[in-house]
């Protein structure tokens, strides 16, 4: 027997003060606090939004200087990176880091800003980040402190870049790393607009694959540079253990773009039909899911290509720019279902995806079509087919970084 159901803002409430307390065993109070905050906002609009009002520049009156004269060429550069602290298993301050590396690898200093309205702990944020990415080397700020004593700082956000208009007002050269079109994440409103508007600084942009460069050209107006997506194929791989028995699905209910909503459906209806097949929920789970699961929670890379190899499939939704999760599953042999649209597919031309159209029957009927259609050869095949590495953006992302500072070399 079961009580009566709670309305959906309740529901998210009890879910909020769960999560609260969760984050005081993994970090303490203060911890727990900018967690707390951060999640009501995401879910149900309470608190701030996420720029202070002092911290929104605007692209009609914004007049940023740039040094009179460039460093010689071969001196090691200092470039800032500006962004949200990162949570351990971010995707995306993976993709950064990976850019940060990179340079530090070419013989450069990098310092990261953190830009967090919130007011979080540094000490904490710069331990996840220790961490998270042992190999990353750079020095971590507060962006609020100023953002200064640099050659170059790079924005990673639309957050992040009207922070960096606002506090790193020195002669700096700027560039703006973008991995998304980031005003798709919301409704037509102010974030949207303020999001778009970043993109209007005057800050040299970098696109993350043809999806984001067309998006800057057709919804802006702005020429980008243009790098493409990698696969860590040092981490996600074959490693079979066993036979591979499962459905496995990253779960990220704050982020509409991934259509939460959408994969419970689907893996209920899946279900329904083979209740033999076990299904894996790792990322944020909520604790209400319209399905069973295997709960995991937060994994390592390591352990998530061990879960990816116990896996026939998995479900890699996304709406606006493509999940790097599908080409990581691929990397395993697992094959991901994703929800058919030309931005999803401007990034990733593999022929072992399967696309479905975004509603739960057709994306059931995808997953069963893998799970009973098995073929031993697939699993190779698929790894077979991924991108090799990062190596291919991140030497772009150091070519444009020291074009932008140095100066065009001149070719004879």
């Amino acid at each position: 027997m079961t009580g009566p159901r709670l309305p959906g803002a309740a529901q998210r409430m009890i879910m909020l003060a769960g999560k609260g307390v969760r984050a005081v065993r993994r970090g303490g109070v203060s911890a727990a606090a900018d967690r707390m905050v951060r999640f009501a906002y995401r879910q149900i609009g309470a608190g701030d939004p996420p720029l202070l009002t002092d911290d929104i520049a605007d692209s009609r009156t914004l007049r940023l200087p740039v040094p009179t004269t460039p460093p010689a060429r071969g001196r090691a550069l200092h470039v800032g990176w500006v962004a949200d602290p990162p949570a351990l298993g971010s995707g995306g301050h993976t993709t950064m880091f990976r850019m940060v590396a990179a340079l530090e690898a070419a013989g450069h200093r990098c310092t990261l800003f953190l830009y967090d309205r919130w007011g979080g702990d540094l000490d904490q944020q710069r331990t996840i980040i220790r961490q998270g990415w042992p190999t990353v080397q750079a020095e971590v700020r507060h962006a609020a402190d100023g953002i200064t004593g640099v050659d170059a700082a790079i924005a990673t956000g639309w957050e992040s870049a009207h922070a960096l208009a606002r506090h790193g007002a020195g002669p700096m050269r700027r560039l703006y790393f973008v991995q998304d079109y980031e005003p798709f994440f919301f409704a037509h409103g102010p974030e949207y607009a303020l999001a778009e508007d970043s993109y209007r600084f005057g800050f040299r942009c970098i696109a993350l694959g043809d999806m984001v460069a067309d998006a800057l050209r057709t919804e802006v107006g702005i020429e980008p540079d243009v790098t493409q997506f990698g696969c860590d194929t040092d981490v996600y791989r074959l490693a079979p253990s066993g036979p591979r028995t499962g459905i496995v699905w990253y779960a990220r209910p704050g982020a509409p773009r991934r259509g939460f909503w959408l994969g419970s459906l689907a893996l209920a209806e899946f279900q329904r039909r083979h209740r033999e097949v076990p299904i894996h929920v790792y990322g944020d789970t909520p604790r209400s899911l319209p399905f069973q699961a295997i709960r995991h929670g937060r994994l390592t890379p390591d352990e998530l290509n061990s879960l990816y190899n116990s896996c026939i499939a998995g479900l890699a939704l996304s709406f606006t720019n493509i999940s790097l999760v599908a080409e990581e599953m691929l990397a395993a042999g697992t094959i991901p279902v994703i929800n058919d649209s030309p931005r999803a597919r401007a990034d990733l031309v593999n022929d072992h995806a399967r696309w479905s159209s975004p509603t739960p029957a057709a994306i059931a009927d995808a997953l069963s079509l893998i799970v009973t259609d098995s073929d031993p050869d697939r699993p190779a095949a698929a790894a077979a087919s991924v991108r090799r590495g990062w190596g291919p953006a991140q030497a772009d992302l150091v070519r444009v970084v020291e074009e932008e500072v140095y100066g065009r070399q001149l070719v004879s």
